[in-house]
């Protein structure tokens, strides 16, 4: 029993100083970078934007190939991604965006797709193969530096995805790969007056009156000032369409619509379910799979105007 006691004793002075992954953040990490606080006030929302450098604690987990609370219809074909806390995550606005994330072993680029409900400002919950690129999976938890990635590199042009139960007199869609954070989205059918969708926490864009029962011409602007126009979208629920519009870098080859493989959902739930990796999977994963190109054909679209082991958290189990 006293040998026991003493191998106890070392394995806690080990993790003495550091905070588990579901613990509030130091009190360092309470706010975004340049936000000072007054004593009781809580963090403002907001994504990362802009060069600014955050520091903080990452930790990982396996979203099993679901796309998040974001409602994407699936992880990122390379399982690069993160989920961000209520801050950070700012019901939806983070979406679609991209963090770099740099550890003891790198950085690694990761699309912001998921909330981590648990998590407080600073803390980052990677996938586990992002994770592997930046630390060792044995460690479960380490210090990190992250900036939001400005302009990153688009795999294609913007696409839209009509949400199930959508009509004529109930607009939501989901717009992606889109790059950076979006700011607005516009919705008008013909030559009629633009109409203002509002954000949900899920990622889609409503417009609770209706648009219409389309085409439409879909307007969207993110947080750079980026603004593009794609024509053509049509009142088709589930079905992923892809536009001729990339949101900077010029236009892309026009494409044809097709079915979404994501079953339909009357609507995604507001806290994402996700479940935590264990050190041996992530140190037996393959190398993430290669972007092939392939993916939903799209739609016609027009004009242009970026401590020892994983932390076993109840709110995940």
């Amino acid at each position: 029993m006293a040998a026991l006691a003493t191998v106890l004793g070392l394995s806690l002075a080990l993790r003495s100083g550091a905070a588990p992954a579901c613990a509030a953040a130091p009190a360092g990490l309470a706010a975004p970078a340049g936000v000072a606080l007054a004593a009781g006030q809580m963090p403002l929302a907001a994504p990362p934007i802009g060069g600014a450098v955050h520091k903080g604690k990452a930790t990982f987990y396996d979203s099993k190939g679901a796309g998040g609370n974001c409602s994407y219809p699936s992880a990122p074909a390379n399982r690069l991604y993160v989920a961000l806390g209520p801050t950070e995550y700012s019901a939806g606005a983070a979406c679609g965006g991209y963090l770099d994330v740099t550890g003891p072993r790198g950085t690694v680029r990761v699309l912001i797709m998921d909330q981590c409900p648990e998590c407080a400002p600073g803390h980052v919950d990677l996938s586990r193969e992002a994770f592997a690129r930046i630390a060792d999976p044995v460690q479960g938890i380490v210090g990190v530096s992250y900036r939001a990635a400005v302009d990153p590199a688009l795999s294609g042009p913007l696409t839209f995805r009509i949400k199930e139960g959508a009509s004529q007199y109930w607009f939501a869609a989901l717009v992606a790969e889109h790059g950076n954070p979006l700011r607005a989205v516009e919705v008008r059918q013909g030559s009629g007056a633009w109409r203002t969708a509002a954000r949900q926490d899920y990622n889609y864009w409503l417009i609770d009156s209706g648009a219409g029962p389309g085409p439409y011409a879909v307007r969207v602007t993110d947080v750079y000032g980026h603004r593009v126009t794609a024509t053509g979208v049509t009142m088709s629920p589930g079905r992923v369409q892809r536009s001729t519009v990339k949101m900077y870098g010029g236009s892309a080859p026009a494409a044809r619509t097709a079915p979404s493989t994501r079953p339909p959902s009357p609507r995604p739930s507001a806290t994402p379910s996700r479940t935590p990796a264990s050190p041996s999977a992530v140190a037996s994963a393959a190398p993430p799979a290669p972007q092939d190109g392939t993916g939903p054909p799209a739609l016609a679209a027009s004009s242009a105007s970026d401590v020892s082991r994983p932390v076993d958290c109840a709110a995940r189990s």
